[in-house]
């Protein structure tokens, strides 16, 4: 018989299904949470993952299927009701007023209980320095670097008084001490009866962390298991269905001649809440690629702004950047790209790739000096074309290349952004967490691309904050703190721990400008 003493499941869903044109993101789900319960939710990008916790959430509605809350049946019809029943929701992508203060940006979630925002401020110090996510609750989000904005999200969620705590990729812009104070306030949260949804695509973390796990594959549930008994390779098997490329290891390489020279490149950032840059001596040579590891708002995104140019030294400053030996400090982004230079920004959604317009349309963005336009008209032809090759050579997961950018899911708008800068064959290809939210399988996928990439001969400079990618694909690599620059090592001759204290500003610059002029000009 069964035991009525036991209290049903906190969370229960039952043949939930949802269709999206030409798409069938989930598929009769049956899925439940008891209390105090840490479940994670795996699965390839496009699973039916993202969706199924949008649902829960009443972001978005199922169109068949019963959600039961503590036992009843409830119609959740959208956020705000979801979080007076005490559900809380981290977005992979950001849902935050940019015009808007950290705290005017929790109140808004919080609703009337916030009261003024400025009172919550100190309530926010407080969390933020809790969980070890420094935040300044008086700062403009604009002005927040992505995993700035991500501890927003993370801090923003665990203000409220929740009970069922859905986590959608929230350690990718975390340091692993990070992960870790995170995941003791996550155990914390379940011995006290909160339950949690745990999506991740780092199958380490959800082993040490998760009691149980759901597995999705195309929108299906494929099984349950329980992690703490499987190995990062058996559950990737689960998710993916092939074990192929999954453990691949690369051979280091030397490197070939210098093709991006950065001399003493100093730049004071207007934003007096931002990070400058301070004499960065880096080069990267054709055939390597180099990794920059770093806690998110330690001048990466600048970096990539000077880099990328969009921001412009003063033509005197031309020479601190130089692409194949000429000067481009001063040079715009599109002649940049013309001297061979390819970008993938840390954002996917708004910075690489216009939301609302298609796949077709987005390829176009980058790629209109790769003859997609001729005496200034569009070659629609060869624009499909292209992006024809990038869904097909890069798997990505769409119904047609109409579709919006907004559409796709974070890995396969990803897979899509990486192929659209791979295809044009770049000299030098800069990247910035290449497979942030992606799944094992894309990961892999990526990681051969730029492999392949580095071997035909391009210079790769790859951003990341994921130590272990860093050290799987980079065949030299360095730390930022501060918007300094650590010196850069061949990766085999060191090891996260000396890495870890370089992100921490243990380091001595010296050494990476033993040929460098003794002062600097900062810009």
């Amino acid at each position: 018989m069964p035991d009525i003493s036991s209290p049903p499941p906190r969370l229960e869903l039952r043949g939930i299904t949802k269709r999206y044109p030409g798409c069938l993101a989930n598929d009769r789900i049956d899925l439940s949470v008891a209390r105090g319960e840490i479940r994670a939710l795996l699965g390839e990008n496009g699973a039916g993952k993202s969706t199924l916790m949008k649902i829960i959430f009443g972001a978005a509605a199922a169109d068949a299927g019963e959600l039961r809350w503590e036992g009843q049946p409830v119609t959740v019809r959208d956020p705000s009701q979801a979080r007076e029943l005490g559900i809380g929701m981290v977005f992979q992508h950001f849902s935050l007023f940019e015009t808007l203060t950290v705290a005017e940006n929790v109140a808004l979630a919080l609703g009337p209980a916030a009261g003024d925002p400025r009172q919550l401020v100190p309530r926010i110090r407080e969390v933020s320095k809790r969980y070890g996510m420094a935040l300044d609750p008086e700062r403009r989000v604009h002005a927040l670097s992505v995993g700035e904005r991500q501890r927003v999200e993370i801090v923003r969620c665990l203000m409220q008084d929740i009970k069922l705590l859905i986590l959608d990729e929230p350690t990718s812009v975390l340091t692993p001490p990070e992960v870790d104070e995170l995941f003791v306030t996550l155990r914390k949260l379940a011995a006290e009866g909160v339950s949690i949804l745990f999506i991740s695509h780092k199958l380490g973390e959800v082993r040490a962390l998760c009691h149980s796990a759901t597995v999705l594959r195309a929108g299906r549930v494929t099984g349950h298991c329980d992690p703490r008994e499987q190995s990062d390779l058996a559950l990737a098997q689960l998710m993916v269905g092939d074990a192929e490329g999954l453990e691949a290891r690369y051979p280091k390489r030397s490197g070939d001649k210098v093709f991006l020279d950065l001399s003493q490149l100093s730049w004071r950032n207007p934003d007096p809440f931002a990070t400058s840059l301070h004499d960065i001596d880096l080069t990267v040579r054709a055939g390597e690629i180099v990794g920059i590891a770093g806690v998110a708002g330690n001048g990466q995104d600048e970096l990539m702004a000077l880099l990328s140019g969009e921001e412009c030294l003063p033509l005197q400053a031309a020479r601190i950047i130089t692409l194949g030996g000429q000067a481009v400090a001063n040079l715009p982004p599109d002649a940049r790209r013309r001297l061979g230079l390819a970008m993938v920004p840390a954002e996917r959604l708004g910075h690489a790739a216009v939301p609302s317009l298609s796949l077709a349309d987005n390829a176009l963005l980058s790629g209109f000096q790769q003859g997609l336009v001729r005496h200034g008209m569009i070659q629609r032809g060869k624009v499909s074309a292209f992006a024809r090759r990038i869904i097909e050579r890069f798997e990505v997961k769409t119904p047609d290349m109409h579709t919006s950018a907004r559409s796709l899911s974070g890995g396969n708008l990803q897979k899509f952004i990486l192929g659209r800068e791979i295809l044009q064959n770049p000299k030098l290809l800069i990247a910035a967490h290449p497979t942030w939210g992606v799944d094992v399988g894309a990961a892999a996928a990526i990681h051969r691309a730029l492999i392949e990439l580095r071997d035909a001969g391009a210079a790769i400079l790859v951003i990341s904050e994921d130590l272990d990618e860093l050290f799987q694909i980079s065949d030299r690599i360095g730390a930022l703190c501060g918007g300094r620059l650590s010196p850069l090592k061949a990766t085999a001759k060191t090891q996260t721990s000396e890495v870890g204290r370089w992100m921490t500003g243990q380091f001595d610059t010296a050494a990476n400008a033993a040929d460098a002029a003794p002062t600097s000009t900062t810009y």
